[in-house]
């Protein structure tokens, strides 16, 4: 697709950018264990550094903590510090800390728990006894067994929140569509308690809040925000409900002759991140 001048101008002139990771600079390599960066994703963002303008990588995965998830994207090339990396697990960590939430159990691994731990929260093991537990926590957690079902169905019935990293059922990898695991745990503490996630990643506020303060932008500064991304639900969704500049990737989730609904619909949809890189 091409890009009009005005539009051209948005991106150059853009208070800062919200770039998703999988299906959008990079792909899950599965024989590395990490990643390969898409195709101009390294060279957009190094034009972004070259010219002061601030970004974020801000991926709806949790199966690792974001330094962890930089240090993948910098051995494939791309220039992303770790306090550029975030992940579902980082908003929630601020959400949950706001509401005085503190003690949560995560049903999810080491990864996903790292960001409420190095914030401070008492976080209760999937399948461990506890008294008092304020919040479920659901994310990355390809483990998930009966016991830590009963446990999470046990905390909400005392009284607890659910929340949720995430709550779409796919996402990009390298040999194409991969089920998130949050998911189908969602699905089956929805079904025991009655209770529904509250969505503390993407498409969340929250969220978006988040990579604004890393970013160190005012929320005045949303209409000038680029997000970039290949998930309609989740980036395009985002980046509409606060005004800023939604750009889809069609490197992922997304089909160029997809149907979407306004909410869900992108600014501009891209094959590639090609005409990006020229109007930057």
């Amino acid at each position: 697709m091409t890009l009009s001048l005005d539009f051209k101008a948005r991106l150059s002139d853009a208070a800062g950018y919200v770039f998703d990771m999988d299906g959008t600079i990079a792909l899950g390599d599965s024989k590395s264990g990490g990643h390969r960066a898409l195709p101009h994703a390294i060279e957009v963002l190094q034009a972004l550094k070259a010219s002061g303008t601030p970004f974020v990588v801000f991926t709806n995965g949790t199966a690792k903590p974001p330094a962890a998830y930089a240090q993948s994207l910098r051995n494939a090339g791309l220039p992303v510090d770790d306090g550029q990396m975030l992940t579902p697990s980082s908003s929630a960590a601020v959400w949950l800390a706001r509401t005085g939430l503190t003690k949560v159990r995560v049903l999810g691994n080491a990864g996903c728990a790292a960001p409420l731990i190095d914030a401070g929260l008492e976080v209760v093991g999937p399948s461990d006894e506890a008294e008092g537990v304020q919040a479920v926590y659901t994310g990355w957690f390809r483990e998930f067994g009966f016991e830590a079902l009963e446990a999470g169905c046990h905390s909400l019935w005392n009284g607890a929140k659910l929340v949720t990293a995430s709550n779409v059922p796919f996402f990009a990898a390298e040999n194409g569509r991969a089920i998130g695991a949050s998911y189908p745990i969602n699905v089956m503490l929805t079904a025991m308690t009655g209770k529904r996630p509250r969505i503390l990643g993407k498409p969340s506020l929250v969220a978006f809040e988040t990579a604004m303060k890393v970013m160190r932008l005012p929320r005045s500064a949303a209409g000038h925000v680029v997000v970039v991304g290949d998930d309609p639900a989740l980036e395009m969704r985002m980046a509409n409900a606060v005004g800023a500049h939604s750009v889809g990737l069609a490197t992922g989730m997304m089909a160029l002759d997809a149907v979407l609904p306004d909410k869900d619909r992108p600014s501009v949809l891209l094959n590639d991140l090609a005409p990006l890189l020229a109007a930057l």
